[in-house]
Formats: structure tokens, C-alpha cells, sequence
């Protein structure tokens, strides 16, 4: 996998440690060094919303991300697009994969899925502080062709 890279023309606003530290957060998801967060991500880092069963905090992201790399052994990520202002940045992410691995519960698929997330991130200094994220998990459930069981009822 190659590493995420920002266009060159956009977040312009951004500082290139603040650049460096969204191009780390995305690289420990697309690779399998989860502990470059600890590089992009403040120690109390906020994730909104906690994922199930998450723990608060960059270590907190770190099972989640190896989650979803077994999931998906060949996932790729693009950043299509940022928009920054000073400490702060919106970012288009696309992810691809194949379902190959269990995923909260779901037995591999081998089906493709090709998603985007929307996350909005606040800087201190030159690390994420904050983050913000919309993932169309909806989405991502449909091309598997299945639901995680949440307890709340049956997977279908």
C-alpha cells in the first residue's frame, strides 16, 4: 500500500507537520503500522463517535484500524479532497477493498467494497486534537451483502 499523499493544491492553510499528521492518520489505517497515529494523534486525541467497544484516546483507534486492515488485507485509501483553514480540515477519503477477513462478526465475503468517508479534524499544533467522522457504513454493509449483529437483533 502506498502511503496517502495530499494534493499538492489543497490545504494550503495547513502547516506541513499538520499535513504530515493527516497523511500518518491515514497511512496506520491503509498499512499496518497502526502506531503511526501515535506521530499524528494528540495523546487525548477525541474520536466522535467512539466506534462499539472503543476506547477513548490514539490507542483507542489502533485495534480498530487492525480490525478493519484484517478485514480487508488489500484495502486502499484515497484522500480526494481537503479543505483546511488555520488548525482545522475536511477531508473526502475513498477506501477499497476486498471483504477477505471477519469484519465485527461477519465471516469473510470476498466481496469488493468501495466506499467514502467524510471526517473533519482539529488541530493542536502540528496533531490531530480532535476528529469528526462519517462513514457510509450503510454503504459498506450493502456490497458485503450483510449486517454485523449489534445484539439488538439477527445479522441478515
Amino acid at each position: 500500500m502506498t502511503r496517502p499523499t495530499i494534493p499538492a493544491s489543497q490545504a494550503m492553510a495547513l502547516t506541513n507537520g499538520q499535513k504530515r499528521a493527516l497523511e500518518d492518520f491515514y497511512s496506520a489505517l491503509g498499512t499496518s503500522n497502526v502506531d503511526l497515529v501515535d506521530h499524528a494523534l494528540t495523546e487525548n486525541w477525541d474520536d466522535i463517535p467512539l466506534g462499539p467497544g472503543q476506547e477513548p484516546g490514539r490507542n483507542g483507534i489502533k485495534p480498530v484500524f487492525g480490525m478493519f486492515r484484517a478485514a480487508f488485507p488489500d484495502l486502499r485509501l484515497e484522500i480526494e479532497t481537503i479543505l483546511a483553514e488555520a488548525d482545522r480540515a475536511a477531508v473526502r477519503l475513498r477506501m477499497t477493498g476486498t471483504h477477505n477477513g471477519p469484519l465485527m462478526g461477519i465471516p469473510a465475503s470476498g466481496k469488493a467494497v468501495d466506499i467514502v468517508i467524510h471526517e473533519f479534524h482539529e488541530f493542536e499544533g502540528d496533531r490531530l486534537r480532535r476528529t469528526w467522522h462519517l462513514e457510509d457504513l450503510l454503504g459498506m454493509f450493502g456490497q458485503i451483502g450483510t449486517w454485523p449483529n449489534t445484539g439488538k437483533g439477527d445479522a441478515r
